[in-house]
């Protein structure tokens, strides 16, 4: 057969004799030298650089190796005769008995993890709040019941195992009824973190378990929250509308601490004893001033940020709860309370304080009507405070 031969077998006999082939460039025909002396290396662009009688020649040695990755891949070429070569010698290489190997299987995706809800209850006039944490363990789930405040981080926990059932049941009972809200799994986590650090800050002792479920659930005790983002231009609208937060059945009970609330009757009734002759309007004047002085006193930049906190916690149960005005309200006074913006005022903080007379103005109608005066004593905190069996705060 001619060196000149253009068929596959003879060009391939060829090349692996070193035979001139002068009629292709020299540079081609070594470079189709090197790809039939090792085959199961060539890939499909190497042989699709080259001449189409050349391509050929190296299609050929893969048959007559057996190797059937080359004509697989150049069985899709986009250079049409390279590709029917290639088919060619694919239907040639099966003849034989050799076939591609199949292609592995995808693995199964992974299934994903099972997600329960994690639900966080409102916070408490005192600024408790409680907290539901789930972890699947052993084919059942773990129930973590957490009872924490803002002032001295976790106070109770109770670790359980519940069915699924029972959990979802519980969960959407708290839910349904107003108990709270539900967050991501990993923002209790986080939540939990902030009170085990709050903890550590106040030398309060933890509770058992407290650190066995900080690592189940993968946090450590956080040094300091991250603060509130900086106040916008329409809280100023947003904190003369502070106090409507108190109609909200949430709300209504916040009163202020024992000692203020009796810090602030005390100079009521004083002003009540007065022998000083004042009209309604002026010793309405006189009380309306002791509440705002009381609220002012009460605020200090540290209390600010407490509530600033909860209130901007409640903005967010606000808005789960369809409640978007309360929760605009709410975030607006947040932020200017954590930035310790004076002027105007907090509504919210000053009705906190004028709840405190409401109250006892109330209490001692209620009593002359029954004929039980009480003078001297001083209103009491609203007692509405409730818990579900496993020790949750509710509403």
């Amino acid at each position: 057969m001619s060196p000149a031969s253009t068929e596959p077998r003879p060009l391939l006999d060829a090349l692996r004799a070193g035979t001139p082939l002068p009629a292709f460039p020299e540079a081609d025909v070594a470079r189709a030298r090197r790809l039939v002396d090792d085959v199961g290396a060539a890939s499909s662009a190497d042989v699709e650089a080259l001449p189409e009688a050349l391509a050929g020649a190296v299609l050929e040695a893969a048959v007559l190796a057996g190797q059937v990755a080359l004509p697989e891949s150049l069985s899709g070429s986009s250079v049409k005769p390279l590709a029917k070569a290639a088919k060619k010698a694919l239907y040639r290489l099966r003849s034989r008995g050799v076939t591609p190997p199949e292609a592995p299987k995808p693995a199964p995706p992974a299934p994903a993890p099972e997600t329960l809800p994690t639900l966080v209850t409102v916070v408490s006039s005192t600024g408790q709040y409680g907290l539901l944490l789930t972890r699947v363990v052993r084919g059942g789930v773990e129930l973590l019941q957490v009872i924490a405040s803002d002032e001295q981080g976790v106070l109770e926990l109770n670790r359980t195992e519940q069915s699924r059932g029972d959990i979802r049941r519980i969960l959407k009972h708290g839910l349904q009824n107003g108990f709270g809200m539900e967050v991501s799994r990993e923002e209790g986590a986080r939540l939990l973190a902030e009170a085990a650090a709050l903890n550590l800050r106040t030398r309060t002792p933890f509770p058992p378990d407290l650190e066995a479920a900080l690592r189940h659930h993968g946090v450590q005790p956080l040094h300091e929250p991250e603060p509130l983002p900086a106040p916008e231009p329409d809280d100023v609208r947003r904190v003369l509308e502070g106090d409507q937060l108190h109609a909200t059945p949430e709300l209504a009970e916040w009163m202020p601490p024992d000692a203020e609330v009796r810090g602030l009757m005390e100079q009521v009734q004083a002003m009540a004893a007065s022998p000083l002759a004042l009209t309604g309007a002026q010793r309405q004047e006189q009380v309306q001033q002791r509440v705002r002085d009381a609220a002012r006193a009460f605020f200090t930049p540290e209390v600010r940020q407490r509530y600033a906190r909860r209130l901007w916690r409640m903005a967010a149960f606000f808005d789960a709860t369809q409640r978007a005005l309360q929760a605009d309200i709410a975030r607006g006074e947040a932020r200017r309370l954590f930035h310790g913006l004076d002027e105007p005022f907090s509504r919210f903080a000053e009705t906190l304080f004028a709840k405190v007379v409401v109250l006892a103005a109330a209490g001692a109608q209620a009593q002359a009507a029954q004929g039980t005066p009480a003078a001297g004593e001083s209103p009491a905190a609203p007692t509405h405070e409730r818990r579900s069996p496993g020790g949750l705060i509710l509403p």
